[in-house]
């Protein structure tokens, strides 16, 4: 069977699955991140390509999204925040190809995504896009024409907008689900699931729809630079959270004019279609275009 292995590491689970020759994600799985001691995420990527490969015989090609700065060119993450540690010069490309003799392409996580929504989610066929994905942190990318890079692949990196010298915390530590999850926990005083605190928040329950609206807040706050600084015809909010749909862009929406000029924007806010599986696909989407 031909098919091409997609791999999406990220903070908190490392997700894979294969995509066949028509552009369908099958097989999926995902694996706790481990702890990045002496490369055990390295080590973990190489099992899962050792046991697909005895499985399903070898790929045409692997993709790996991960999080990060990511030098397409070499494969290395050249820069990773505190989400993941001891990341600094993971290189997937180099070790893979060596070790397997499989071509190996190694995106960013955010830029993948964006690229598996622009070739079959709520993206497609656009040509300006921004796309901002909610998780255990916060990323960001661009699309117009091409995806947006910059001089030393670090366009994007939202996250680190907009730090607040009281709390000492950045954006992506008041507006991540993390920090969402991180609120929820101390008003209530116990551990919370996020699918159920937007339950609660639907049925229409006061102090979950306070705590989310405060964090919906923070979210807008962060899209209303990215508006005035890009202005693109479509932002794409992704990540797990997006699930929740209408109801979230509702929750953003009506903060984001807080921090713009009346009337200053145009740009229409959606939710990612593919959910998780848009790096996955965005991953391997070079092998198609």
């Amino acid at each position: 069977m031909t098919y091409y292995l997609a791999i999406d590491v990220g903070g908190t689970f490392i997700k894979y699955g294969k995509v066949n020759t028509d552009g369908q994600l099958f097989s999926k799985n995902q694996l706790a991140t481990p702890y990045n001691e002496q490369a055990a995420i390295v080590s973990t990527v190489h099992e899962i390509v050792t046991r697909t490969i005895a499985d399903e015989g070898k790929p045409s090609g692997i993709g790996i999204s991960t999080a990060g700065v990511v030098d397409t060119d070499s494969g290395e993450v050249i820069y990773a925040g505190p989400t993941i540690p001891n990341y600094n010069g993971t290189n997937f490309k180099q070790y893979l190809e060596a070790t397997f003799n499989i071509p190996v392409t190694v995106n960013n996580d955010v830029n993948a995504a964006l690229l598996g929504e622009q070739w079959q989610g709520a993206a497609k066929d656009q040509s300006d896009v921004y796309c901002i994905t909610l998780g255990t942190g916060i990323g960001g990318a661009y699309f117009h024409n091409q995806l947006v890079t910059g001089t030393g692949s670090k366009a994007g990196e939202v996250g680190y907008l907009l730090y607040d010298q009281q709390t000492q915390t950045t954006y992506e530590q008041r507006a991540s689900t993390s920090a969402l999850k991180e609120r929820a926990e101390q008003e209530y005083g116990k551990s919370v699931n996020l699918i159920e605190l937007f339950s609660s928040a639907k049925a229409n329950e006061a102090a979950s729809n306070r705590i989310i609206d405060a964090w919906a807040r923070d979210i807008a706050a962060g899209l209303a630079q990215i508006i005035i600084i890009v202005d693109p015809k479509l932002l794409l909010i992704g990540g797990g959270i997006s699930q929740q749909g209408d109801f979230l862009l509702g929750k953003i929406a009506r903060y984001i004019d807080d921090f713009l000029p009346e009337n200053f924007s145009q740009t229409e806010l959606r939710c990612t279609a593919l959910g998780n599986d848009a790096a996955l696909l965005g991953a391997v989407s070079h092998y198609f275009n």
